[in-house]
């Protein structure tokens, strides 16, 4: 293969580890990761807020040839997998393949010398024959449109930058947004701040976490014996898929799962005016299913309020809302998500005769198995189009989105190819029945989520259980690609 570099990639969060320790190993040696952030880490290096976690539990939440035996709870906080994720950059050497503080602006594909040219903030240029996107779904702060932002005069943060110099002790703490981040870092703050004031768009199903710590004996095991350990791993994510009947429209699995949900509300809320606010109106599922074991329970402590009326703006001294009610506020933390339509967003990317990536994707972002793009040759996402999972973990995925750009990029190599694009009649098939597949999914009910376009499409979330995308995902079928 031409060009100075074997792949580069772009993002250092669990796509861009996986890819640079499977590249290496597959002897793919020149190989780069281009990060605009200080430190590996991804999504677990950005949040930072009190009371962050993951939804998965510890033993899945890990890469399969990298075993964490010494996790402290089952449900694994925040500075421990981006620790994690460092320790494994060490244990396989890969850490010097990252460059920090390094921020792609472009990349675009040269035809004739059938390579990607990478260009970073700075104007050095970068140049090889694969590229693959580690950006993911979840980096990019949103704001939800909300006007005034800039007009209010005490301190202001979205949840991903949050701001630890701020003392919250005392203070009426305004926080837009009810998901999956805000019900982490709401019981944090409620226990330190005068008052707290929820506001919430629409209510999401939540479902216990039950999370505990392991014990020492627990450790010892996992330790001693890696074979309990991947066990443990294997049920986890066997029980978990299973429960993928679950987000499908109508099925007595569906009909459990919500009724489970609507019972532990039942039994934490019990004034009848708060808990209409907090039951959804849509299938479970629709949007994300959220898990705590604090939320419901942070809400209803006195100096907590819940406003479910729609945000007007933002004044200088608090949120008006559509009511005509303004909640005057000292500091106003923004829970309201990341853009996760735009998968590339900011960098531009254009493939064949100069095609942008962006207006490829105009009425929305799709690829082949989530993985490639017709025109953009050689282009592998991880994390991509139509990957995100409701009820499993996305590091099965991102292996499987890995393992099968490695293999590509080795038949390209064995066949003394330069490029390999996926044919427009396989794309086209691939993208119909994704998108048949995902009406009989609870993510085609009739609410708005952030698994959607403004249009409706669903861009983000895969149709089916993670062992039916890895059996999809084993073999490049390369009929359905052109090699040049």
């Amino acid at each position: 293969m031409a060009g100075n570099l074997d792949a580069i990639v772009i993002g250092a969060g669990f796509g861009g580890l996986t890819a640079a320790i499977k590249l290496k190993e597959a002897g793919f040696d020149r190989v780069v990761v281009l990060e605009k952030g200080d430190r590996i880490g991804g999504t677990w290096r950005d949040n930072t807020y009190p009371g962050a976690c993951c939804d998965v539990p510890s033993r899945l939440y890990s890469l399969s040839f990298a075993l964490n035996p010494e996790w402290s709870r089952s449900f694994s906080p925040q500075s421990e997998i981006r620790d994690y994720m460092e320790r494994v950059a060490g244990q396989f050497g890969v850490t010097d393949k990252f460059r920090f503080n390094t921020e792609v602006e472009k990349a675009q594909w040269d035809e004739a010398a059938g390579l990607w040219r990478v260009t970073v903030k700075g104007g050095e240029t970068l140049t090889a024959p694969i590229l693959i996107s580690g950006l993911g779904q979840l980096n990019k702060p949103g704001y939800a449109g909300i006007p005034g932002r800039d007009s209010f005069a005490g301190e202001s943060w979205h949840s991903a930058r949050w701001r630890h110099d701020i003392d919250l002790k005392g203070k009426t703490v305004a926080c837009i947004g009810a998901g999956a981040s805000a019900i982490q870092y709401i019981p944090e703050i409620a226990k330190e701040a005068g008052k707290v004031v929820v506001f919430q768009r629409t209510p999401n199903y939540i479902v216990p976490r039950k999370d505990r710590e392991f014990s020492a004996f627990e450790k010892w095991l996992y330790r001693t014996f890696p074979a309990v350990d991947r066990g443990q791993r294997w049920l986890i994510w066997k029980l978990m898929d299973m429960r993928f009947e679950a987000f499908k429209l109508g099925t007595k699995q569906a009909e459990k799962f919500k009724s489970d949900a609507l019972a532990y509300l039942d039994e934490v809320v019990k004034d009848p005016v708060l808990k209409a606010k907090l039951t959804p109106d849509y299938p479970i599922g629709c949007k994300r299913v959220l898990v705590s074991d604090d939320f419901y329970q942070a809400l209803v402590r006195p100096n907590v309020e819940l406003v479910d009326s729609a945000i007007k703006t933002v004044t200088a001294n608090g949120v008006l809302t559509a009511d005509g009610v303004e909640h005057p506020c000292d500091v106003i933390i923004y829970g309201t998500g990341f853009i996760t339509t735009d998968f590339v967003n900011p960098v531009e990317i254009l493939g064949r005769e100069g095609k942008s990536l962006s207006d490829a994707w105009k009425d929305g972002a799709e690829a082949y198995l989530g993985v490639t793009v017709s025109g953009f040759p050689n282009l592998f996402m991880l994390y991509g189009p139509n990957t995100n999972l409701g009820h499993n973990s996305i590091i099965f995925m991102i292996e499987a989105q890995v393992d099968y750009a490695v293999k590509a990029m080795q038949a390209l190599k064995s066949r003394g190819a330069r490029a390999l694009d996926v044919r427009p009649d396989a794309f086209a098939r691939f993208n119909t029945q994704l998108q048949k597949d995902l009406t009989e999914t609870s993510w085609a009910g009739s609410c708005s989520s952030w698994y959607k376009t403004a249009s409706g499409k669903i861009t983000n979330n895969w149709s089916g259980d993670t062992a039916t995308y890895r059996k999809m995902t084993a073999q490049p079928a390369l009929a359905d690609y052109e090699l040049t």
